[in-house]
C-alpha cells in the first residue's frame, strides 16, 4: 500500500500537479515493469527481447519528453542520457551473469551504481529540493532490488523474483513521488496548491 502521510502536497494539489504525480508515476512504473520484462527475456532468451529492450529504452525518452517544459531541451536530455545508461549498463550486467562472467559481473555492477550516483548528482544540481544524498539512496535501493530480482530469475526462485518486484514496484513509486514533490516546490506558479 502507498504511505500517503508523506503525500499532503499532492494529495491537495491541483489539476496540473495531480497530472504531474500521474505522469511521474506511469513513467516509473513502466521503468520497471519494461526492466522485468527485460530481465525475462535475457535470463530465458526469448525471441522479443529485441522488442522489450527497444521499449524499455523509450522510458528515458518519455522521461525527456515530461521534464523539457519545467528543464528545457539540455536538462532534459542529460536525464535521459543517464537514465539510457542505466538501462543499458543493467541489460550488460544481466548477460554477464547468465554467461557466469563474474569480472564482467563486478566490471558493470560498480559502472551501474556509479551511474546511480551520477543521476543523483544531476538531480540535486538541476532542483535544490532533491537532495543529492537521498536520491543516491534510493538509486541505490532500486538497484540493489533490481539486481536480487535478476538473481532470483535466474536461479528458478520465480516466487521471491516476484515478491521482490513488488518491493521494487513501491520503492518506485516513492521515488517518483519524490520527485514530484520537489517539482511542485521549485516551480510553485505552475503548481499552485
Amino acid at each position: 500500500m502507498i504511505n500517503n502521510s508523506q503525500d499532503m502536497n499532492l494529495n491537495a494539489a491541483n489539476g496540473a500537479a495531480l497530472a504531474l504525480k500521474e505522469d511521474l508515476r506511469m513513467l516509473w512504473e513502466q521503468h520497471v515493469a519494461w526492466t522485468r520484462l527485460a530481465i525475462i527475456s535475457l535470463v530465458f532468451g526469448l525471441p522479443d527481447v529485441n522488442f522489450v529492450l527497444e521499449r524499455l529504452l523509450r522510458n528515458p525518452k518519455d522521461f525527456e519528453t515530461a521534464l523539457v517544459p519545467l528543464y528545457g531541451k539540455d536538462r532534459a536530455a542529460k536525464f535521459s542520457d543517464l537514465l539510457t545508461s542505466h538501462l543499458v549498463i543493467a541489460s550488460e550486467l544481466i548477460k554477464a551473469a547468465k554467461a557466469g562472467d563474474n569480472t564482467a559481473v563486478q566490471n558493470f555492477e560498480k559502472q551501474w551504481y556509479s551511474n546511480a550516483d551520477e543521476i543523483a548528482k544531476f538531480l540535486a544540481e538541476i532542483n535544490p529540493n532533491w537532495s543529492e544524498e537521498k536520491w543516491r539512496e534510493m538509486l541505490h535501493q532500486h538497484l540493489s532490488l533490481t539486481e536480487q530480482e535478476a538473481v532470483t530469475m535466474l536461479q528458478g526462485n520465480y516466487p521471491k523474483s516476484i515478491q521482490l518486484y513488488d518491493e521494487i514496484e513501491q520503492q518506485a513509486l516513492e521515488m517518483s513521488d519524490e520527485m514530484t514533490r520537489g517539482i511542485i516546490k521549485q516551480f510553485p506558479r505552475a503548481f499552485p496548491q
